[in-house]
């Protein structure tokens, strides 16, 4: 069988910027931050850390009596799932067992584990929740998508950090190229805002500092005064399927999923590597068939760490060649903050609508880049009435996994 195209039906996303992949998408371009002061659940806080948190109240997607065995992150999960699959007008009778679901999680359901050891080792007490277990486990959104969906396929997690959901909708492409599945809804989710694991976070000393006059300014990726990253929870998701399967039901095509390139460093577990970087998007760029040129965006990883945005802007140069003083670069973590295993969805989704409208979103908050990080960075404000051919969306990780997606106008 000759590798299949595979095309984009479905968009759906949930952040800090707000319900739905438009708004989200609205709220980039516009340069709105979602990163505000982090408010714990509880007596527990951590004062003066900023965050991308959700604070409006979930979609009511889930019966009451349901929420037990839901983790915060299976919650945004299929917040966003719903949404892509609604937009993709697909439903579980349309060969159902020619359908998957791919998620990915950098920590899965942390909330319910640490609220277990609250449990047992703060408040004395000798059980946990009954259905912890269900909640908790890394695989619980992707099962709760796929059993919501009626999919019967295959139902794939996948756990590598920051590049996790990214990693599942390359290997989700990859299953229907070849011909394993018709369709995967693909994507992840994060909900990582408690007590325990932003103090372990903390201990890294990667977290940005707050700026105490302007909270929402806190992330500043390619800044020259750039001090980290700011944390954030999200979920997103795209609708993917092989060119045929969409063409048969006469669904919208939103966009066309190019390539995917993928690498590890090899060299330090939490140390960027720009070889390893540079040979994920080389690779991407091989596959697609397309000469560095006809990339006209990238939404880069840009976490704003001090040496992850120098290694990305060092390996974009080396892939690209002269072609990196064409293309425009953002780092829309500026305003959603670093979702760390749906960041790659998010960003893939924020990716797509580029391409889809000719508009790109900004780096926001870059006053004074970094003379390191010397390409169009896309400064404050955002670029519109572009004609993009493709574009592409980069997502690095601890451990040293590198991924790259290319997406492409559906010609």
């Amino acid at each position: 069988m000759s590798a299949r195209r595979v095309v984009i039906t479905g968009l759906g996303a949930i952040s800090s910027l707000g319900v739905g992949a438009e708004h989200n998408f609205e709220q980039a371009l516009a340069g709105r931050s979602g990163i505000g002061l982090l408010q714990l659940a509880g007596e527990r806080q951590r004062p003066g850390t900023p965050a991308a948190q959700i604070r409006s109240p979930l979609p009511e997607l889930v019966k009451t009596s349901e929420l037990p065995i839901f983790d915060r992150f299976s919650l945004l999960g299929w917040a966003a799932a719903s949404e892509a699959l609604a937009q993709s007008g697909l439903d579980a009778s349309v060969a159902p067992e020619r359908s998957g679901v791919f998620w990915g999680s950098g920590m899965g359901g942390a909330l319910t584990v640490e609220s277990g050891y609250v449990d047992l080792f703060v408040d004395g007490k000798t059980r946990v929740r009954p259905m912890s277990v269900v909640a908790g486990m890394t695989n619980a959104a992707a099962a709760q998508i796929a059993l919501r969906c009626g999919f019967k396929g295959s139902v794939n997690n996948y756990s590598s950090a920051c590049v996790s959901s990214a990693q599942a909708i390359g290997e989700a492409y990859r299953h229907i190229r070849h011909g394993y599945a018709d369709r995967v809804l693909a994507g992840g989710s994060e909900a990582l805002l408690g007590y325990g694991v932003v103090s372990a976070w903390d201990a890294l000393r990667v977290l940005a500092p707050l700026d105490a006059e302007h909270p929402e300014r806190s992330c500043r990726p390619f800044s020259a005064g750039r001090g980290g990253l700011v944390l954030g929870e999200a979920g997103a998701a795209v609708m993917l399927e092989s060119l045929e399967s969409a063409q048969a039901r006469g669904a919208t095509i939103l966009a066309e999923l190019l390539a995917y390139g993928a690498s590890n460093d090899a060299t330090h577990i939490t140390k960027p590597d720009a070889d390893g970087q540079e040979r994920a998007m080389r690779q991407a760029l091989e596959q697609s068939g397309l000469p560095p040129s006809a990339i006209g965006y990238i939404n880069a990883h840009g976490a704003g760490t001090p040496a992850g945005d120098v290694a990305e802007a060092t390996s974009i140069k080396q892939a690209f060649g002269a072609a990196a003083r064409e293309l425009l670069v953002s780092s829309t973590k500026s305003m959603h903050g670093h979702t760390l295993g749906a960041a790659g969805a998010l960003e893939f989704v924020l990716t797509t609508q580029a391409v889809r409208h000719g508009a790109v979103p900004p780096t926001a908050f870059l006053d004074q880049p970094d003379p390191e990080c010397d390409l169009d960075f896309v400064p404050r404000e955002c670029r519109r009435g572009l004609t993009l051919q493709a574009a592409m969306s980069n997502s690095f990780a601890f451990g040293g996994s590198n991924v790259a997606l290319i997406v492409g106008a559906f010609r």
